[in-house]
């Protein structure tokens, strides 16, 4: 039988399993860095759960115009980088440049969008940059950097008591 080249992850959990099929075909799913934000219109509020969640484990986001509107309604610290066709640095050169470790890029309808959707997976898939293009694939994946890392939230409270525990 020949080889197709597909691999196979396994573990207790889905989430595990997902990650090391991941990583057994050859991506390399960095822990930290920078995430690649550019989505649907249809997944943008989905996308800011997801987002907090990046920001938490200390990933920088970074997402085209629409997205980061959406994402900095809701407090959220993100970098805008330009579409692909703008004047400066694209989000191609973004990719291009190692700035970002991961995309999520959501597939849209419509003709334009669909062959930029294209250019930005072929793009991440040619420099080596996993491209997540579906939400419940970046969920899982962000399960895994989150029992992978340690989070920093505020206390409820901390500000006024100033007091810390050390164990």
């Amino acid at each position: 039988m020949k080889s197709t080249g597909e691999v196979m992850g396994k573990d207790l959990t889905l989430e595990k399993a997902l990650y090391k099929g991941i990583v057994a075909a050859g991506m390399q799913m960095k822990e930290y860095g920078s995430v690649l934000l550019t989505v649907a219109d249809k997944d943008k509020d989905e996308a800011i759960g997801l987002a907090k969640r990046f920001v938490n484990i200390g990933y920088q986001i970074l997402a085209t115009k629409g997205t980061a509107d959406v994402l900095r309604t809701a407090d959220i610290p993100v970098k805008e980088v330009d579409k692909i066709g703008s004047e400066g640095p694209t989000l191609l050169d973004v990719i291009q440049s190692g700035e970002t470790q991961l995309v999520i890029n959501t597939l849209t309808k419509g003709k334009q969008p669909q062959r930029d959707g294209f250019r930005i997976r072929r793009e991440s898939v040619e420099n080596g940059i996993p491209c997540l293009t579906s939400l419940d694939t970046a969920e899982a994946i962000l399960k895994v950097f989150e029992s992978m890392t340690f989070s920093a939230e505020a206390m409820e409270g901390a500000e006024k008591n100033q007091e810390a525990v050390l164990l």
